[in-house]
């Protein structure tokens, strides 16, 4: 549960980290909203730093979170309910980072 969290932070700080440059050059934004950009990107950096180990394993797994946190923000920032399609595909990439993170291993590099 703990690597679950730290998954859902750090797709939070990426996704207000990429989100609010975009405000910015798309909709007219405040060049003021870089500076918690640059926060928010450096809590990512930061977080993703804290995962079990920083490894091809762990970005694969953080991925399939990384897809569930940016449909949950397409409803709740966006104001655009996923689609049937949408839960499906995110929980496929939940299941996939399930197996990545949770599989048992023996050993080397299992």
């Amino acid at each position: 549960m703990k690597t679950l969290l730290l998954f859902v932070a750090t797709a939070f700080f990426e996704i207000v980290g990429c989100y609010l440059p975009w405000l910015w050059l798309r909709k007219d934004g405040s060049a003021w909203l870089l500076l918690p950009a640059a926060v928010a990107l450096a809590a990512f950096v930061w977080l993703l730093s804290l995962h079990p180990t920083a490894s091809g394993r762990v970005y694969a797994a953080y991925g399939g979170v990384y897809v569930a946190v940016a449909l949950l923000w397409l409803w709740r920032v966006d104001g655009l309910a996923p689609s049937r399609w949408d839960l499906l595909g995110a929980a496929l990439c939940l299941g996939g980072m399930a197996v990545i993170m949770f599989a048992p291993r023996t050993g080397g590099a299992g």
